[in-house]
């Protein structure tokens, strides 16, 4: 964003229109002792010393393209991203547009989503998608207030498997704070619960149950009984879903899911070291009026023609607060464009090529790890492009000695599940050559 300073005339000629004398003055209504204290702030610099020291600053990162191999995932995947997707992004249409309120002069913006919301629907098999969350996170917890909602609070039992990214759990329990809901099955010690171990914690009061596909263990389970047993009881059912994957797999609209959500970030988003993202959310039009964030929809203008407008848009700004859907969403048009301009270009047999190879090497990559003495899988499920690798030494040591090799290794479970120290969870995409896949495996063959 370009910054535009004011001048100190400029400053004081708006002070005194506000009438306050100075800008201490804008702050009396903040309790001092809620006030940030003075800042110990360094000198200031001039422009080109400050562009020389961001430039340092930056320079310490690691890049997965030029220094590192990465076999690291987690939620966020280094995939190929072609440069049509950033050709588009950066045209000024779409680059500088905010929400397309106006439809009369925002035809191509409300086409994009519209395109966009359209294809991830038939990706999820589900019956419409909004225009987007700021991550996966976000979108999951939305499912929550969905339920919520539509149970008008009611119901307020969540059943949320441990085997959902870690992440999003944290942001589901943020975003839940104060509504009194009771969760069941979010025990980082529990990671072994299975689907159908699931059903026991399911009653009358459950409002939502939350499931991974495939997990954050990389495992693939099919949802389809355990959803049936939900709707038995009257609960919806919630899949955080890895988008690539369901290139290859059921889907979760026909295993029977109420509300599919996830980070599209595969779909064109480089890793840019962790965001900005896009937050997928799907669902069935029986649930539209609950769905937070915007929704565009297709008609015909006075001529006939066809036009793209706004269908629904049920955010705190444009209705009563209370019968908002939420306050914390946003348009995240941009992303949404760059996902539907990824999945346009490579079409749906490039999509299922990439999903392909994914799944080869990954196969191949845990096949040649789980020969190393010392090293193996630890589950025997099937699994997608993501794996869970035990190891001889905790996880944070054998990622310390892939680092010194030039690797990124893969994501260590013990941070997040106190009985995984030695688990490490490996990701491979289309990315990843068969020799980077030999030399991890040779690198891993030589560590004492």
């Amino acid at each position: 964003m370009t910054y535009i300073p004011i001048s100190p005339a400029e400053r004081d000629a708006m002070l005194k229109t506000v009438g306050v004398k100075s800008l201490d003055d804008l702050f009396d209504a903040i309790p001092k002792n809620h006030r940030f204290p003075e800042l110990n702030l360094p000198p200031a610099l001039t422009e080109m010393e400050a562009a020389a020291h961001l430039g340092e600053m930056a320079s310490s990162n690691e890049n997965v393209r030029e220094h590192l191999v990465s076999f690291l995932g987690a939620g966020a995947y280094h995939h190929y991203v072609p440069a049509v997707v950033d050709h588009m992004l950066r045209r000024g249409e779409f680059y500088t547009a905010y929400t397309p309120y106006q439809p009369e002069i925002s035809q191509g913006t409300l086409q994009a989503i519209f395109e966009y919301q359209s294809l991830m629907a038939t990706l999820t098999g589900m019956e419409l998608s909004n225009a987007s969350h700021y991550d996966g996170a976000t979108a999951t917890a939305e499912a929550v207030n969905l339920a919520y909602a539509q149970f008008r609070g009611k119901r307020k039992k969540i059943v949320m498997s441990p085997t959902v990214h870690p992440q999003y759990r944290e942001v589901i329990r943020t975003y839940s704070q104060g509504m009194g809901l009771e969760e069941a099955g979010d025990e980082p010690t529990s990671s072994e619960l299975s689907p159908e171990a699931l059903t026991s914690l399911i009653d009358e009061s459950t409002m939502l149950v939350v499931v991974q596909y495939p997990d954050f263990f990389g495992r693939i389970h099919d949802y389809t009984k355990l959803i049936e047993d939900a709707h038995a009881k009257g609960a919806l059912v919630c899949i955080v879903a890895n988008p690539t994957a369901l290139l290859m797999l059921k889907t979760p609209g026909e295993m029977g899911a109420d509300i599919v959500v996830g980070e599209a970030q595969p779909f064109g988003i480089p890793l840019w070291y962790g965001g900005p993202y896009l937050g997928f959310f799907t669902t069935k039009k029986s649930y539209v009026h609950k769905m937070a964030g915007r929704l565009v929809g297709e008609t015909v203008d006075s001529r006939g023609q066809r036009a793209y407008v706004l269908t629904l848009t049920a955010r705190e700004q444009h209705i009563k607060r209370e019968r908002a859907t939420s306050n914390i969403c946003t348009n995240q048009g941009l992303l949404a464009l760059a996902a539907a301009v990824y999945m346009s270009t490579l079409g749906k047999s490039g999509l299922q090529e990439v999903a392909n190879l994914c799944y080869q090497k990954a196969h191949y990559a845990a096949s040649e790890l789980s020969k190393i003495d010392g090293f193996g899988l630890c589950y025997p499920d099937p699994f997608f492009h993501e794996f869970v690798l035990c190891t001889p030494k905790p996880a944070s040591e054998v990622n310390q000695y892939l680092l010194d090799n030039g690797i990124l290794g893969g994501y260590d479970l013990g941070k997040d599940y106190p009985d995984m120290q030695n688990h490490l969870l490996v990701a491979v995409t289309e990315m990843n050559s068969k020799d980077e896949i030999d030399t991890l495996v040779e690198i891993l063959q030589e560590m004492k």
